[in-house]
């Protein structure tokens, strides 16, 4: 089995782009789409046009859920520009897709955590940043779920965390290497540069296989679009992946 992974594109439809060509150059094509797909002042609607069209097992993220579910006039600046340039059949594709889903018998894909998808599973914020969570704080995330592999999101760093058994792949973000978060626990996210990350995963009896991808594409565009719409947290993080 191999298979890539993908999260977090939130409407960069040029991230997105130069990670299908470099699927293509590689001959992969099964994807787990792990959410968070358009939330963000770049290309909401060809986005997830592009992504409607596809055969990918797609998950939903904690911005598609408050896109569907949230009272418009609630909803943050992100989640808005995306709300407002998406059409209802678009919206209705993005309801439909499920918080979490068992991929065989080893596999078992979500966005966030099991029990919240708005929660980091791999990390911990302390100090308005986030940091590697002890594996007791792991544990507790996975709420008493056991499976061989779980794939996640949401934090949009790269990482392969090996508990016992059980091996945690987040594959980083395709479309987003930074953001701030000014929610309940305010903090930010920096990558460290603007290139757009994928993981691939390949499974041979017992074996486990896991590659890191990171790949240049028009980050420029990219940061010009978020500056258009006046995000200059956007356009830093597009450019340099870092927000200041």
């Amino acid at each position: 089995m191999r298979l890539a992974l993908l999260s977090d594109i939130h409407g960069n439809i040029p991230a997105l782009q130069a990670v299908v060509a470099d699927l293509h150059r590689r001959d992969i094509s099964e994807v787990i789409n792990l959410g968070d797909h358009v939330s963000g002042p770049l290309w909401p609607r060809e986005t997830v046009q592009y992504l409607m069209k596809t055969n990918w097992i797609h998950i939903s993220g904690n911005h598609d859920r408050q896109l569907v579910k949230d009272d418009p006039q609630k909803l943050g600046l992100s989640d808005l520009y995306a709300f407002t340039n998406i059409a209802t059949a678009e919206l209705k594709w993005l309801s439909g897709l499920p918080a979490q889903q068992k991929i065989g018998n080893d596999i078992t894909a979500f966005h966030g955590s099991p029990r919240d998808d708005q929660e980091y599973l791999l990390e911990t914020i302390s100090n308005g940043k986030i940091h590697l969570s002890l594996k007791k704080e792991i544990i507790t995330k996975l709420n008493g779920i056991s499976s061989k592999i779980f794939l996640c999101g949401h934090s949009h760093t790269p990482r392969c965390i090996k508990i016992d058994e059980t091996t945690i792949i987040n594959p980083g973000s395709v479309g987003l290497q930074g953001y701030i978060d000014d929610g309940d626990n305010p903090h930010i996210v920096e990558i460290g540069s603007p290139h757009a990350r994928y993981a691939i995963i390949e499974m041979a009896g017992e074996e486990i296989t896991i590659e890191f991808i990171a790949l240049q594409y028009d980050w420029g565009k990219a940061a010009a679009k978020a500056q258009e719409a006046g995000r200059k947290e956007w356009m830093n993080a597009l450019y340099t992946g870092y927000v200041s």
